[in-house]
């Protein structure tokens, strides 16, 4: 696994041992970054389920203001906290070390809203996309152009809508399948 491009391009980034984590693939980070391209650079970004961290480490590579990584293992934090030395990375990432709801709601009261919010749980956890996307569509997390990622198994679909989110665009590659969604307002207004 490594960095695709940017400041940090084909740095390698440490994995975790065993199948209990499924890191997004270098293949679909490319992918998903050559759609979200020049919006990327100067965006605040939570990471989801981060697992490796490797999303949002490939968002700072492409110029992300901030990445906000949450992950409730502790290896799994561990990792992300050697691929982020590894890196040097600059500040304007922070980690959150909890499961994602509780996060999420410690973000809310912060009114710490995100440009991209990705989110990665176990494809075997699929009550967590719905509980993820449905506290997403009522929270100060995102704004009226906040743009949320889902990544899941082909064979799962989270589903269309959730509260004011609703799913504009599906990219598939492999067993893997990325559903982008936005607020109601905003994707009428991007078609």
């Amino acid at each position: 696994m490594r960095v695709i491009a940017g400041t940090y391009r084909s740095r390698r980034l440490r994995s975790l041992p065993g199948l209990g984590t499924r890191p997004t693939s270098d293949r679909l980070r490319e992918t998903l970054f050559n759609v979200l391209a020049g919006e990327v650079a100067g965006s605040v970004w939570l990471d989801l389920y981060a697992g490796t961290g490797a999303v949002g480490i490939e968002a700072l590579s492409r110029g992300a203001r901030r990445v906000c990584f949450v992950e409730s293992s502790r290896t799994a934090a561990a990792v992300i906290r050697a691929n982020l030395r590894a890196l040097d990375a600059e500040p304007g990432h922070e980690l959150l070390e909890r499961d994602v709801l509780t996060a999420l709601r410690k973000l809310d009261t912060e009114a710490a809203a995100c440009d991209f919010c990705f989110l990665g749980p176990p494809y075997r956890d699929q009550q967590a996309y719905g509980d993820t996307l449905g506290f997403l569509s009522q929270s100060h997390v995102l704004h009226e152009k906040s743009i949320v990622i889902a990544q899941h198994d082909k064979h799962f679909d989270p589903g269309d809508s959730f509260g004011s989110l609703r799913r504009y665009r599906v990219l598939r590659q492999g067993d893997a399948v990325l559903s982008f969604y936005r607020g109601i307002l905003a994707a009428d207004s991007r078609g």
